[in-house]
């Protein structure tokens, strides 16, 4: 294996760990703290469960190499490239300043997941594009996992009296106008999948031509 390649893989490996360290602490830091509530809530948190993710690809991306990944497993990196993207962007632009009500109140977590590992991934996933074409429809199936995260909100939060986001807190706001929350941002979610999509198509496209003259060269 090549000294960059493998520098990569050990780049991913510890972003990886970065982010079970980061969750891990902060799990542990926050028993005994006035605002925790349990870890049910705490890993009901969109934030903790695409950082989870993204651990996960960033370290299967390490061990599988590049030429043995399907369209299933392309498919899936991208997927949590997406959701630790959100992560990165919803914080960024709408919950900035709220670390206390969010449970990341810690420097150090807050800066690990909200900031460190998304932009990690994305730059991991722009060095390493997929290899295989990703259609409308499989950037479109990306939709599912925050649909069924917004319903099981819902469902949970009617049951225990709780809401992670002030965005989707029924409590505060009603159903309605979270519904209406949801839909805007399935329908922002859902321009960002069909562009990532995009984006990961022509990028895949440059690195087959970038591939095929050294090819020729070595022939």
């Amino acid at each position: 294996m090549p000294s960059r390649a493998r520098a990569h893989d050990v780049l991913r490996v510890a972003a990886a760990l970065l982010a079970v360290v980061a969750i891990t602490y902060q799990l542990a830091r926050l028993q005994g703290h006035p605002s925790f509530r349990g870890a049910g809530n705490f890993f009901s948190f969109f934030t903790i469960q695409s950082n989870i993710l993204a651990a996960g690809a960033l370290a299967l991306a390490a061990v599988v190499r590049r030429d043995h990944r399907s369209i299933g497993f392309e498919a899936a990196r991208t997927a949590a490239t997406f959701y630790i993207a959100i992560t990165g962007v919803v914080f960024a632009v709408l919950l900035s300043g709220m670390q206390e009500q969010l449970d990341t109140h810690n420097p150090f977590a807050n800066s690990v997941l909200h900031y460190v590992i998304p932009a990690a991934a994305a730059v991991d996933w722009l060095v390493d594009p997929p290899r295989r074409r990703l259609g409308t429809k499989v950037a479109l199936a990306w939709l599912a996992y925050p649909l069924v995260w917004f319903a099981y909100t819902l469902a949970r939060g009617a049951a225990v009296g709780w809401y992670p986001y002030p965005f989707v807190d029924v409590s505060q706001h009603g159903y309605g106008r979270v519904l209406v929350n949801g839909i805007l941002f399935l329908v922002a979610f859902a321009v960002g999948a069909l562009a990532l999509a995009r984006l990961a198509a022509w990028r895949s496209g440059r690195t087959v031509h970038a591939a095929v003259p050294s090819a020729h060269a070595g022939g």
